[in-house]
């Protein structure tokens, strides 16, 4: 089953972030991730509200997984820690 990694981001170092975004794409890419929303216009009902909300697409909550886990994303993720207040889920779709 295909799943959703979803992070909603509030960015406190745009010069940090983006080194992690320059990152975490070939990464992301790299097991099979495809970008289907990534800023954009977003309308906040419930919650925490964050400027910035991504959605990737991934074969399966496994490759996503393994994604976030991987030595490269890892690597692009030490660019966005102290940079950046997130929140990130991986779902399942139903598809």
């Amino acid at each position: 089953m295909p799943a959703l990694w979803i992070a909603h981001v509030t960015v406190t170092d745009a010069e940090a972030y983006g080194r992690y975004a320059e990152l975490a794409g070939p990464a992301i890419a790299q097991h099979g991730g495809q970008f289907i929303a990534r800023g954009g216009r977003y309308v906040q009902l419930e919650g925490k509200e964050r400027a910035r909300n991504v959605v990737a697409r991934f074969p399966s909550i496994e490759a996503a997984e393994a994604c976030y886990h991987s030595p490269e994303y890892q690597e692009a993720l030490s660019h966005a820690r102290g940079a950046s207040e997130r929140e990130l889920l991986i779902v399942e779709t139903t598809e």
